[in-house]
């Protein structure tokens, strides 16, 4: 049998923008429901508009975007909620391999290219890579495990916001 190399790299498209008042990494919300009401912009470019028909019919999106301002990765990170160690792919750090984010935020409305949403906690012109619509079919997990995040008090992602340890 013959063994065929894995592909290691792969191009995506950048469909749009996102447009926040976040500015700079420190002190940003580091998840949509630290977010609160903050309001967003996810402009898509107008060749992609048609593909937004029927969107306005959800309450929920999930935006998929790339971390572009995040240099390099670390395997071992201490993340914004804890005061020990983890692996990157047990946390929601931003210093990963492929540094793709995934934000569930509330959808306000849909105008032509752009979506209006609350629960921005991604930088402004942050490349869009792809939007999903949130189904409470299929993405709610009420028996999900949250590992050593289970340890913490929910409120805590609330209060808590970026600092510079992944700048």
């Amino acid at each position: 049998m013959n063994h065929i190399e894995p592909q290691r790299t792969l191009n995506l498209s950048i469909i749009g923008t996102i447009t926040t008042p976040h500015d700079s990494l420190q002190g940003m919300p580091i998840q949509p429901s630290g977010a609160g009401n903050i309001r967003g912009v996810a402009e898509v470019f107008p060749e992609f508009s048609e593909g937004l028909k029927d969107l306005d019919g959800f309450s929920n999106i999930m935006l998929i975007y790339h971390l572009h301002k995040v240099q390099g990765y670390q395997l071992i990170v201490k993340p914004f909620m804890d005061d020990r160690e983890h692996g990157i792919f047990s946390t929601r750090s931003p210093k990963r391999p492929s540094p793709i984010g995934i934000s569930t935020v509330r959808l306000v409305k849909v105008e032509e290219n752009k979506i209006f949403f609350e629960g921005a906690d991604m930088l402004d012109e942050t490349p869009l890579l792809d939007i999903k619509p949130f189904m409470r079919q299929f993405d709610n997990r009420p028996h999900a495990v949250s590992g050593w995040l289970d340890k913490k008090n929910d409120d805590l992602v609330m209060r808590t916001r970026s600092d510079s340890r992944f700048i």
